[in-house]
């Protein structure tokens, strides 16, 4: 059994550093502000699902393995790039939240298990907490499965609370010009947070 203690100071840095601003939080934000809550559950799940592959990713030191082989990394950035350029665009030019937003304009289940798959701070900010946590002592088969589960649960957490936190500006910005300098900005801010966690 692990100590409450280790679980909590994983638990609290795993919030901080997946939890903070990025590629796929900034996404959930932008994309409940302009599209609302219900349109963008599917894109939510494939956030958490991708997100939580590469957790399985990381947890198995696969990561490593294809980051070290020639051009697989500025792949990885480049579809995502495109992906995060795609998405910015459909934000940008949604209805404003006065309007309704057809279902279909909100971002598939499908970009989010792209985005999260190809999202740079992902495999940085989940590698960091998961290497530097050890929960279980000499037993690295329980140690694993353990922290795959807490993690796995502050993905979904951090994401939805994301989500819930742009559907609740849409719904303070009822007037259409408000609606779209907010549809612009959180555009601007994907774009931003890309390109710092790639830089980063």
């Amino acid at each position: 059994m692990p100590s409450i203690s280790a679980v909590i100071a994983m638990l609290v840095a795993a919030v901080l550093l997946m939890g903070s601003p990025g590629p796929a939080t900034m996404s959930l934000a932008a994309s409940g502000a302009a599209f609302g809550i219900r349109p963008v559950v599917p894109y939510l799940c494939g956030i958490c699902i991708g997100t939580a592959g590469v957790l399985l990713i990381v947890a198995t030191g696969v990561t490593g393995l294809a980051l070290s082989m020639p051009g697989v990394t500025s792949l990885i950035v480049a579809v995502a790039g495109a992906y995060i350029l795609f998405l910015a665009w459909k934000i940008a030019t949604a209805p404003p939240p006065t309007q309704a937003a057809h279902d279909d304009e909100a971002p598939s289940i499908f970009g989010g298990l792209l985005l999260a798959i190809a999202n740079p701070k992902a495999y940085a900010a989940i590698g960091a907490v998961y290497s530097s946590s050890v929960l279980l002592d000499g037993r690295l088969l329980e140690d694993a499965v353990v922290k795959v589960a807490l993690l796995s649960f502050v993905i979904v957490a951090a994401n939805s609370v994301w989500l819930l936190f742009g559907a609740g500006l849409a719904g303070l910005l009822r007037r259409p010009k408000a609606g779209r300098v907010l549809n612009l900005v959180f555009a601007g801010l994907l774009v931003a947070s890309f390109a710092l966690s790639v830089l980063l």
